[in-house]
């Protein structure tokens, strides 16, 4: 049923059950349809994170571009999403639900234009970054009025979809763009984009309704200086990490590091102190909350697990087995599938038995894989890498829903949009630093065996067999924090129930 409130206005929230009462206005419809929007607008800006790498080789030929200048393409991406999540958390306080959604997928469409159109490298720069504002808007809205519509007891199967967002679009993304550039040139990697963002921003502006009250809140300019600082100093750091292991960096990682968590120290000092009059960029009492400091670590470990394997088994099956860009694509495409199918049958899982009897079997499950990577070799079949990745897959789908849910489940309602924002942020640092991990140790290792007269594919695999070792050990501490997992929906107040209207099931 459409709300018959102004588009421009906020629409008050029914709490649960409120259609079924005489008189009441039954907003589950309108709900729904919000929240499948938002779904479908945040897996399309995305896909596209992860999609142009696949095309980097044939930009460079084009555009006339060093290694060391087209990694910008991928890096300016994370860069730009570092520095504005943080800066989510108010705009979803101080702006309506609808004018966010049209601002966020209109920076993308045009990011989108722009980089279908570039005629130089610096243009296209500024098409990616324009696109990355509007990434980085998307998800903690979807999260944020996912949590403000849909009660405890139904969450699981809804962050089960978000959960498809989050994990198989990016996985999803080089595959896509390996199926365009097997017919197109790389600029259809933008182009595609544009008819699905330009609908999805169509339907945006005639179909979305405001499901939040927005409240006037200030914005602290420093806080926004130091974070800017902090994240784009960290990410750039983690991302050279795997240049200067080859000697191909311009600035040495130290710096930016250094520099990215002195302004980190700094951010943290300024936002406990601004969190206690209610007026902090990113609200650090989002930590305070059981569970959601252990959710987080969990979450940076299997993010970092999943973009590092991204990263590296296209360079392993292209350098090593000697496959074509869109072969290799392909074999990651049923395991990136099935995680995507088991979203949402692992939220529902969730609604009914919580997060540890999924999380457990979960991790060892991903640990078990990441150790099965080290066994790969130069003689290793692409099948090998099918099997290997299938399961990894179906432990991560396992994992991200779960803790999507349990994470943010600790949270009273006023903190949402800062749970998300930091559910973002990390996502990102966790990606950067996985990539970092899993490429330096690569480059270390086959430099030094190739320094020894190995054959460049023996030093290759060497290479990838020690960044999945270093994977599989990390992924033995995570085993250990699933135990502490628990549901923690309980403990939120009883005004997230009076606050929350139904989606339908």
């Amino acid at each position: 049923m459409t709300s018959t409130a102004p588009i421009t206005g906020s629409i008050p929230l029914a709490p649960p059950g409120a259609g079924s009462s005489a008189g009441a206005v039954d907003n589950s419809g309108r709900n729904r349809l919000v929240i499948a929007l938002m779904l479908a607008a945040t897996f399309v800006v995305f896909l596209n994170e992860t999609s142009l790498v696949v095309a980097i080789p044939r930009i460079m030929e084009d555009l006339n571009i060093e290694p060391s200048t087209a990694q910008w393409l991928s890096t300016s991406f994370m860069l730009t999403m570092a520095v504005v999540i943080p800066i989510t958390g108010f705009l979803i306080q101080r702006f309506t639900t609808r004018s966010i959604f049209i601002a966020a997928m209109s920076l993308f469409t045009a990011g989108t234009l722009l980089g279908a159109i570039a005629p130089t490298f610096f243009i296209l720069i500024v098409g990616r970054v324009i696109q990355a504002s509007g990434t980085a808007i998307m998800l903690p809205l979807l999260m944020t009025t996912v949590m403000t519509l849909v009660p405890p007891a139904t969450r699981g199967k809804t962050m089960g979809n978000v959960s498809i967002v989050m994990s198989m679009a990016p996985a999803v993304g080089p595959t896509v763009a390996g199926l365009v550039l097997a017919v197109f040139d790389w600029r259809w990697v933008f182009i595609v984009m544009i008819p699905i963002s330009v609908t999805a921003l169509m339907l945006g502006i005639t179909k979305v309704r405001n499901v939040t009250e927005p409240r006037k809140v200030s914005i602290d300019v420093l806080s926004v200086i130091l974070s800017a600082v902090a994240f784009a100093g960290l990410i750039y750091g983690l991302s050279s990490l795997g240049e200067s292991a080859s000697g191909e960096v311009l600035i040495a990682p130290a710096i930016p590091i250094i520099a990215g968590a002195v302004s980190l120290a700094l951010f943290i000092l300024r936002q406990l102190k601004l969190q206690m009059t209610d007026s902090a960029l990113l609200d650090l009492r989002t930590f305070a909350a059981s569970g959601f400091a252990i959710s987080i670590g969990l979450m940076m470990v299997m993010m970092a697990a999943l973009f590092g394997t991204i990263i590296l088994l296209p360079m392993f099956t292209q350098d090593v087995l000697g496959l074509e860009p869109i072969q290799s694509g392909l074999l990651v495409l049923p395991g990136s599938l099935i995680m995507g199918l088991l979203g949402p049958i692992v939220g529902r899982l969730y609604d009914k038995v919580g997060p540890r009897p999924l999380m457990i079997p979960g991790a060892i499950v991903v640990s078990a894989s990441l150790w099965s990577f080290t066994m790969l070799s130069e003689n290793s079949s692409a099948l090998m890498v099918v099997a290997i990745h299938v399961p990894m897959s179906i432990g991560l789908a396992f994992m991200f829903t779960p803790l999507f849910t349990s994470a943010l489940g600790t949270l009273k309602p006023h903190l949402y949009s800062h749970g998300s924002a930091t559910i973002g942020t990390v996502q990102q640092l966790a990606g950067a630093a996985g990539t970092a991990l899993f490429i330096a140790l690569l480059t270390v290792q086959s430099v030094a065996l190739a320094a020894e007269g190995a054959p460049d594919t023996e030093a290759l695999a060497a290479g990838v067999r020690l960044a999945f070792m270093a994977g599989g050990i990390i992924s033995l501490f995570a085993i250990v924090a699933t135990f502490f997992v628990k549901r923690n929906d309980a403990e939120v107040d009883s005004d997230a129930d009076a606050n929350a209207a139904p989606v339908g099931h």
